[in-house]
């Protein structure tokens, strides 16, 4: 029998870039896709029936309360999705004995350094979102020591909301815009993460079996500002953009300044090949103009 991979949050970025390369998998795995309809990690009591009905080899955990500004007014939402449920989730994985991978954020460190975070760095986010990540990242690990655990940063895919496609809806709006540019991270296409992850399973199918933390971004160094810069020239755009502080750009939850994650690990461990962000914006564009 095939192995039973579930995959939560289908109408999300990631979620939305595994259904689409799962298509080129049937014959390998047998997916599950589900969103909250299915299985809603609002509603913790949810989880273990749907264990005891599936019992999935595979569990990739892509929903989460993903709202930053939003979680620091709805916390108890925000620390069930992203925290409990993670735990039970875990839970329920060492129980079937089916390997967990969930995804976590950049956002659970300070954002003070100035070198790439690696995954022993010490933790301390600035905001709520960062916390109750932390917590899921924490309860995984508590309740299920195989969990995998894969921090990401500024994801974007053609699927939903994100920074590029916010950038390029602004810029054919306006002949100027204003972009932070004191905020310094790494961009990650989602299909490049997706990619990742089901090498990971790949692996592990081969018996290259491993857990913990790792961090998964494409590779180079930009501020939000850089970025935009970036799409404006892609996209073939003439609006202006002016580069302004965080601090002319208030918005309730407070941003780490600095989010570069050492990927050495996960390279090490999977033989990830990791895409250079340029590479991969370029993909980004020609699929989303097909």
């Amino acid at each position: 029998m095939k192995p039973v991979v579930v995959i939560t949050g289908t109408n999300g970025q990631l979620g939305w870039e595994l259904k689409q390369l799962s298509v080129s998998l049937n014959d390998k795995f047998y997916f599950i896709f589900t969103d909250r309809s299915v299985l809603d990690l609002s509603n913790p009591n949810s989880i273990a029936p749907f264990f005891e009905l599936i019992v999935p080899n595979y569990f990739i955990n892509c929903a989460a309360f993903t709202a930053v500004d939003k979680a620091e007014t709805e916390k108890e939402l925000a620390l069930t999705i992203n925290g409990k449920s993670v735990g039970i989730i875990a839970e329920c994985c060492e129980k079937y004995n089916c390997k967990l991978i969930t995804i976590s954020t950049d956002y659970v460190f300070d954002g003070k350094g100035s070198r790439p975070y690696t995954v022993t760095t010490p933790t301390d986010p600035v905001n709520y979102y960062g916390y109750s990540k932390l917590v899921g990242e924490e309860l995984a690990q508590k309740n299920n020591p195989s969990s995998i655990i894969i921090r990401t940063s500024w994801v974007y895919s053609i699927h939903g909301n994100n920074f590029v496609k916010t950038m390029l809806r602004l810029m054919k709006e306006n002949d100027e815009i204003k972009v932070v540019s004191d905020q310094v991270g790494c961009p990650t296409y989602a299909a490049d993460l997706a990619k990742a992850i089901v090498h990971i399973i790949e692996e592990d199918q081969k018996g290259n079996e491993h857990s913990g933390i790792y961090h998964y971004s494409n590779t180079g160094v930009m501020s939000w500002y850089d970025f935009a810069i970036v799409i404006c020239n892609l996209a073939d755009l003439s609006t202006t953009i002016i580069p302004i502080p965080t601090s002319e750009y208030p918005t309730p939850a407070k941003r780490p300044a600095y989010s570069v994650m050492d990927l050495s690990r996960a390279e090490n461990d999977f033989s990830i090949s990791l895409q250079k962000w340029n590479d991969s914006l370029r993909a980004f564009f020609h699929k989303l103009y097909l």
